[in-house]
C-alpha cells in the first residue's frame, strides 16, 4: 500500500505538484502519463489493463479513468473526479522556480516568514501542518485522495466498483470533462455498470475571509462569460471633444459591473460571488494620437437558478445605467470647456448587431470575412469571439457610438443533487463522522462555489433555455461543438467531499496536510462505504 499514511499521501501529492500541468501545456500529458505508470505497477492492473482508459482530446491531451471492479459481481459504480490542470505561475514572482516544489517552497518560507503575508504566516507557524505550493489545493490534494481510494477499493475495502477519473482544462474550458462523457458512457456499456453517485474532491472553498467553516456541497455553480464590447468614435487628442472614448465608454459600464451585488443571486442562504472582470483591454493594437476606437470586457459571472436569458435582461439594464452616465460625463466637460457636441450611445446585443450587418452588406458577404478571420485564426475562445464582434461592428460604424453584449466560452451549467435520498444520506453520514469522530461543524451547500467539472455531470433544469440563448449570442462557429456534450448526457447525483486549504490561484496556495491527509481519508472512505451499503 503506497498511498494510505499520512506521511505517503503528501509524497503522493509533491509527485504531482512537480509536474507543471499547466493548462493547455504538455504537463498535462505528462502528469496523466506518470499515473497511468504508477497504476500499472499494481498487480490488479497488470492483471486487468483494459480497466484503465486513456482518450485523447482534440488537441492531444489526455484524460485517465481507471476501473476498479469488485468481486462482489455488482453493477454499481462510484465515480472519483478530479483535474489534474492548474493555473499559471506568475504571481509567484521571484518564487516561481519554486512554485512547483511544495518542500522547498515551504522551507523557504520558514526560514524567511516576513515575506508572507499575516494570515499565510499564521498558519505556517501554528501546530498544523500546512505545505504551499501550485496545484496543492486545487486539486492535486483531491487527485491524491482518490489514489489512495483506487487503492483501497483494490484491496477489497468496499462491495462495489470504483472509477477514478482524471481531467485536464478544468481551469480553461473544461475540455477534458466534456470528453469524459464519452468516456464514462463507453466503459458504463461495455462494463454493465450503474452510476450511483460522482464524489469530487474539490476543496472546500471560504464563503468570506477568515471563514473556517467546513463545508459540503451536493452541486456546483453555473457560469457564463458575457463580453462588453465598446465602439467609440475616434479622434485626434487635440480635439477630444470630437469624439468619444471606447476607455471611457468601457470605465463606466465597469463602474456598474465590477462587484456588482445587484447582480449576484440568492437561493436560500446561498449568495453567488459578485460578478468580477476577467478581460478588460482596449484593442487599439499600436500606440498613435488617435483616440482607441474599440474596448472589451469580460465578466466572470455565476448562476444557480437564474437563466441566462433572465440575466441577459439584468446586464441590459446595466449598460442602459452606464450609457446615461457615458453621455452625462461627456456633455458636461463639453459645456466645461465652452463646446458644444454630444453622443447617442446604441445598445445592442450580438445577434442584432449580425442582423444589422447582414442588412447592410447582405448575408455573403458578412460570412466572407468570417471565413476569411476563421482560416486565419491564431486567438483562443475569449479573443476571437472579441475579434469577430469587432468586425461585424466595423461594418455597422454608422450605427456608433455602441455597446454591444456578447457571450464567449466557457458555459457551465449550475447543477445540484439537493433532494437526492442517497447524496443526502452520504452528506448527513459525513457530517456525523466528522462531528463526532473529530468535533468538526459541517455546513452542506447546494452550490460549490468555485465552479467545477461537476457541471457537467448533472442535469441543469435551464439547460435548453440557456444554451438557445447562448447559441444565438456567441459568435464563435464552435458554439455547437461547445454544447456536443447534451448528445452525451451523464446525469449522475453527485457530492463533494474534500479538503482544506486556503488561497486557491494565488501565491499563498496552501493545504492543511494535517486534515487532508490525516482525517478526511478515512471519512472519504466512510462516505463510499456508505453509499454502496445505502445505495
Amino acid at each position: 500500500m503506497r498511498w494510505q499514511t499520512k506521511d505517503q499521501l503528501e509524497s503522493c501529492l509533491c509527485d504531482l505538484v512537480k509536474f507543471k500541468s499547466i493548462s493547455g501545456t504538455e504537463g498535462e500529458i505528462e502528469l496523466i502519463e506518470h499515473v497511468q505508470q504508477e497504476l500499472m505497477t499494481d498487480s490488479y492492473f497488470k492483471n486487468n489493463p483494459e480497466h484503465i482508459y486513456i482518450d485523447l482530446l482534440d488537441d492531444g491531451r489526455k484524460l485517465l479513468a481507471a476501473l476498479v471492479k469488485s468481486k462482489k459481481q455488482t453493477s454499481k459504480t462510484i465515480i472519483l473526479l478530479s483535474h489534474i490542470d492548474v493555473v499559471g505561475i506568475d504571481d509567484y514572482g521571484s518564487f516561481k522556480d519554486l512554485a512547483f516544489n511544495p518542500k522547498k517552497l515551504t522551507d523557504h518560507f520558514k526560514k524567511h516568514p516576513q515575506q508572507l503575508p499575516d494570515e499565510a504566516l499564521k498558519d505556517l507557524t501554528s501546530q498544523e501542518n500546512w505545505i504551499l505550493g501550485r496545484g496543492t489545493m486545487d486539486m492535486k490534494a483531491g487527485t491524491t485522495l482518490h489514489l489512495s481510494m483506487i487503492e483501497r477499493a483494490i484491496n477489497e475495502e468496499w462491495d462495489g466498483n470504483v472509477i477514478i477519473l482524471l481531467v485536464p482544462d478544468e481551469e480553461v474550458n473544461s475540455a477534458g470533462m466534456l470528453k469524459a462523457r464519452e468516456t464514462l458512457n463507453r466503459i458504463k456499456a461495455e462494463e454493465s455498470l450503474e452510476y450511483i453517485l460522482c464524489i469530487n474532491s474539490e476543496p472546500m472553498f471560504r464563503q468570506f475571509p477568515q471563514d473556517e467553516q467546513k463545508y459540503l456541497y451536493t452541486g456546483s455553480l453555473g457560469k457564463v462569460l458575457p463580453g462588453f464590447l465598446c465602439y467609440g468614435k475616434e479622434t485626434h487628442v487635440g480635439e477630444p471633444f470630437n469624439g468619444l472614448n471606447a476607455n471611457l465608454m468601457l470605465s463606466y459600464l465597469n463602474i456598474n459591473l465590477e462587484l456588482n451585488t445587484a447582480l449576484t443571486e440568492q437561493v436560500g442562504e446561498e449568495v453567488t460571488p459578485p460578478p468580477i472582470s476577467l478581460m478588460n483591454r482596449d484593442l487599439k493594437e499600436h500606440y498613435s494620437v488617435q483616440t482607441p476606437l474599440t474596448a472589451v470586457s469580460m465578466y466572470n459571472v455565476l448562476l444557480m437558478k437564474q437563466s441566462v436569458q433572465s440575466l441577459t435582461k439584468q446586464l441590459f439594464d446595466t449598460m442602459r445605467k452606464a450609457k446615461s452616465q457615458i453621455e452625462s460625463h461627456f456633455e458636461s466637460q463639453v459645456q466645461a470647456h465652452n463646446h458644444t457636441n454630444s453622443f447617442d450611445v446604441k445598445i445592442l446585443d450580438y445577434k442584432t448587431l449580425y442582423n444589422e450587418a447582414v442588412k447592410r452588406h447582405g448575408i455573403n458577404e458578412v460570412n466572407r470575412r468570417k471565413e476569411v478571420l476563421t482560416k486565419n485564426r491564431s486567438h483562443g475562445d475569449r479573443d476571437f469571439s472579441t475579434l469577430l464582434v469587432q468586425d461585424l461592428a466595423y461594418l455597422c460604424k454608422d450605427l456608433a457610438p455602441m455597446m454591444i453584449l456578447f457571450y464567449s466560452p466557457p458555459y457551465y451549467p449550475a447543477v445540484s443533487s439537493q433532494g437526492d435520498p442517497l447524496v443526502e444520506s452520504v452528506g448527513e453520514r459525513v457530517t456525523q463522522v466528522l462531528s463526532e469522530h473529530y468535533q468538526y461543524k459541517v455546513k452542506t451547500l447546494n452550490y460549490f462555489n468555485g465552479i467545477s467539472d461537476l457541471s457537467f455531470i448533472g442535469e441543469d433544469p435551464n439547460m435548453e433555455s440557456n444554451l438557445d440563448t447562448l447559441y444565438h449570442q456567441m459568435p464563435l462557429d464552435e458554439r455547437s461543438g461547445l454544447f456536443s456534450y447534451l448528445k452525451e448526457k451523464v446525469e449522475v447525483p453527485s457530492i463533494n467531499i474534500g479538503p482544506v486549504g486556503k488561497d486557491p490561484h494565488q501565491w499563498t496556495e496552501r493545504l492543511n496536510v494535517d486534515y487532508s491527509f490525516g482525517e478526511l481519508p478515512d471519512v472519504l472512505a466512510d462516505a463510499i462505504q456508505f453509499a454502496f451499503k445505502n445505495s
